[in-house]
């Protein structure tokens, strides 16, 4: 690039504004006192434990000075992401140098005394993360598990069309599947009514220490790798300080009015075709301005710049002269007055106000946030006059109410529904009756649903449904993900990062809180019997109720008002991860919305119509009554044939006193002090007894059920029965006699529990194990379940 975009001045100011910026960085690293070499570096200066990573910063910091000379120039409203997350320092400097760090941090102040906290406070106990973390002002990724940043970016732009976010892409992160699938976010963007990615991919060649792909291949075939991807490249490459700004300069500007075009024409245009937006491919030096050469090994552009290049001081006297010469290197005498302010004509650099990358809203979501307005879900309500009416599947109950959650939101844009092609498959096709596909491809005359606006985004990539619905919560709006059970596992990871996040910034008062993530799992392991064994996985529970408590709920409503109940207290919440699993084809209704309603708000509770030990009211806990059995379920299948177990043990043995125990709210199942929804021991204790048999049919794995149980006082006389890794292409019923939750086996179950049933018992277990012969021969011979399973209803006997 040969135009002069910097005067000289410009260049001047910006190369010492990240000078400045370095000199921070290498500070955090390594400094514990004498922040401004106002004197020699000596030992007792550098902090005995050196943590950090220092290959990807002073790249991160040259992007971000370059990012504030165009958000001054255009008055552009911009956040920034920091994919390789391990470049902390870059944020934090920046953050502080711009004035925002100090305003949340009023204690790291800007002067000498303040420096000195800053860098002591990196990567050292009760201070600081070395990533991208929450408690620095302007993130909303940390970084520290590769590959969303993309994805992330994306979704925070969606509906938000004045923002720009500027998304730095490690080349050791361009590696990981999630971001190589993230480049095709670009197929989904509206430029009308979306906001605007600027990726930079940052080539610095190397990961922790081994070259990185991207960084090895020609100029041509990167280029022709991204113009593949729908990209218009720009490239910027060079180590040379002074050109590099000018060059880096030029590719934003260029950028910057190919966005303002792109946008102007699609605003005017009453035709739709997809945009080529810009990138930017930055290729500099790993460890760029840092140490040469240590120990005769090259560090600066080799991999052994990745974390901190000078190891301590005090075991290699002579890295304290190397530190301090890289240190002086950045001449802070130049940047810094002697009280250790920023010089007031590099401070004007900086963007002001909330225009600071730091201090934009939208990276602190939550201060964004407005209620979202729902429908009344009761005027979506199944009617159930007598438990057991045949509904047409809970999903499909919920679908029209999702679909007018829209409807009421079309104005304020703040709520998509995102999932990998399934929106349909799970039972949730009423949305399509308010709203499109968002897709900015090419479209054909025989596809669905597909607009260059809507508000169902759906890619085959769970890692981009996961980023681009957390990038939109984090920036202030709701959003819903549906997802087949078995392969929300896919997601595991982001889970566990965006719990992690959500965990940290409660804790922290200037972060408010923001939208829930909501799972709604269909197409669930019990209802997988035509996919077969691949599909067949529920143990995304148990990957949830590992996380912190103040965190993570988990719902299993047993049929659709229960869904319905669930669903919109979920809507409603704040910060929180809510995981609901509902069934989508026809199942048994049991309790009518009323009814359905209370028992959701308790979470738990007895059923008095299934049982017949005179309990009181449903939400009574404190009545213990009489009782022989208790009959808990969970989930929508295990509460079916747990009915159907308690109607078999009713009618061939009615002297038993039975209780059914119906659980919504997983977590109730914990002692109070391990989960706030968590029960008393003496309102556990009056559900679940003190000394009688339990058996509980389970959703997923048994294991979880005792691990939630196990200081109860009654542990040692629940028996579970989940799913045990058993499944196959089979008939619905089957799939439950493979793993032993059907209700011939848990009436099985029972008998073997209450030696008083005596004779009559074992007459029952005998025609109970005949019945699941039965049941093998008959599917084996007809290819489908019993009628006496298909048409089974509460109240009828065996099956009539």
């Amino acid at each position: 690039m040969q135009v002069t975009t910097l005067t000289a001045d410009q260049l001047d100011l910006m190369d010492r504004y990240w000078r400045a910026s370095n000199y921070l960085s290498v500070g955090q690293i390594y400094l514990h006192d004498n922040p401004l070499l106002t004197r020699p570096l000596v030992l007792e200066d550098i902090k005995k434990m050196l943590l950090g990573h220092w290959g990807t910063t002073p790249g991160q910091n040259f992007i971000y000075v370059h990012l504030n000379r165009i958000i001054k120039q255009h008055d552009l409203s911009m956040i920034y992401v920091s994919g390789p997350g391990h470049g902390g320092p870059a944020v934090v400097s920046h953050t502080y140098l711009e004035g925002t760090y100090s305003e949340i941090y009023p204690e790291i102040s800007q002067d000498t005394a303040g420096l000195q906290k800053l860098f002591q406070q990196f990567s050292f106990p009760g201070g600081i993360p070395s990533h991208a973390s929450p408690e620095c002002p302007g993130s909303i990724h940390e970084g520290g598990e590769l590959g969303y940043s993309l994805s992330h970016s994306f979704g925070a732009v969606f509906d938000n069309p004045e923002l720009i976010v500027a998304c730095v892409v490690g080349d050791g992160e361009a590696e990981t599947g999630p971001l190589a699938a993230a480049w095709h976010s670009n197929k989904f963007l509206n430029p009308v009514s979306d906001g605007v990615v600027l990726p930079i991919l940052h080539l610095n060649g190397y990961k922790i220490a081994n070259p990185t792909i991207l960084a090895r291949i020609s100029h041509e075939e990167l280029e022709q790798l991204f113009r593949g991807y729908g990209w218009n490249p720009i490239f910027v490459e060079g180590d040379d300080p002074k050109l590099m700004h000018e060059a880096m300069a030029t590719a934003l500007d260029t950028a910057v009015a190919e966005i303002k075009d792109i946008k102007l024409n699609a605003s005017r245009s009453d035709t739709f075709t997809r945009p080529r937006w810009p990138m930017i491919i930055l290729r500099s030096p790993k460890g760029w301005t840092g140490p040469k050469e240590v120990d005769g090994v090259p560090i600066e552009d080799t991999f052994h710049s990745h974390q901190v290049p000078l190891s301590h001081p005090a075991k290699h006297p002579e890295h304290l002269a190397l530190l301090e010469d890289w240190l002086r290197s950045y001449r802070p005498q130049e940047l810094f007055d002697s009280a250790g302010r920023l010089l007031p004509e590099l401070a004007a650099l900086a963007p002001e106000g909330k225009r600071r990358m730091g201090a934009n809203p939208h990276a602190n979501g939550g201060v964004l946030l407005e209620d979202l307005p729902l429908p009344d879900y009761r005027d979506y309500a199944c009617e159930v006059a007598t438990p057991g009416v045949q509904g047409i599947g809970d999903t499909h109950l919920l679908g029209p109410f999702l679909r007018d959650v829209v409807k009421l939101n079309e104005a304020l844009c703040n709520f998509r529904v995102f999932g990998p092609d399934e929106t349909i498959s799970n039972g949730l096709g009423a949305l399509f009756e308010m709203t499109e596909r968002q897709w900015t491809g090419t479209t054909q005359s025989n596809d669905e649903y597909l607009a260059p606006s809507g508000r169902v985004m759906e890619m085959l990539s769970e890692h981009q449904c996961q980023g681009w619905l957390e990038g939109y919560l984090l920036t202030g709006r709701h959003g819903l993900f549906n997802c087949y059970e078995a392969f929300i596992h896919i997601i595991d990871s982001m889970f566990n990062q965006h719990a992690k996040w959500l965990k940290i910034t409660a804790e922290i008062p200037w972060r408010a809180k923001i939208a829930s993530l909501n799972y709604l799992l269909a197409s669930h392991v019990w209802r997988q019997d035509h996919n077969g064994f691949s599909h067949q996985d529920p143990g995304f529970i148990d990957h949830v109720v590992n996380k912190k408590s103040e965190v993570v709920r988990v719902y299993l409503p047993p049929d659709a008002n229960c869904l319905l109940s669930v669903m919109d207290h979920c809507l409603r919440s704040r910060h929180y991860v809510n995981v609901v699993v509902a069934g989508k084809h026809p199942a048994p209704q049991w309790l009518d919305m009323d009814t359905a309603v209370k028992h959701c708000r308790a979470g738990i509770g007895i059923w008095p119509w299934a049982s017949n030990d005179e309990n009181g009211p449903l939400e009574d806990t404190d009545s213990i009554a009489e009782t022989d059995l208790v009959m808990a379920c969970s989930g929508d299948v295990p509460t079916l044939e747990t009915l159907a177990a308690v109607s078999i043990l009713r009618e061939h043995l009615p002297s038993l006193k039975i209780r059914v125990v119906n659980v919504v709210d997983l977590m109730k199942l914990q002692p109070e002090a391990e989960h706030p929804h968590g029960l008393s021991d003496d309102a556990f204790d009056a559900l679940f007894t003190q000394d009688k048999p339990v058996v509980f049919a389970f959703h997923a794995y048994p294991s979880l059920i005792h691990k939630l149980t196990y200081r109860r006082t009654n542990h040692h006389n629940i028996h579970v029965r989940g799913y045990k890794e058993e499944g196959t292409i089979t008939t619905p019923f089957d799939m439950t006699v493979l793993n032993d939750l059907d209700r011939f086996h848990l009436a099985i179950d029972a008998i073997d529990r209450l030696p008083q049933t005596g004779a009559e018992g074992a007459k029952l277990k005998q025609w109970l194990n005949d019945k699941l012969l039965e049941h093998r021969q008959y599917i084996t011979q007809y290819g489908e379940d019993m009628p006496e399973i298909r048409h089974w209803r509460w109240g009828s006997k065996d099956g009539e």
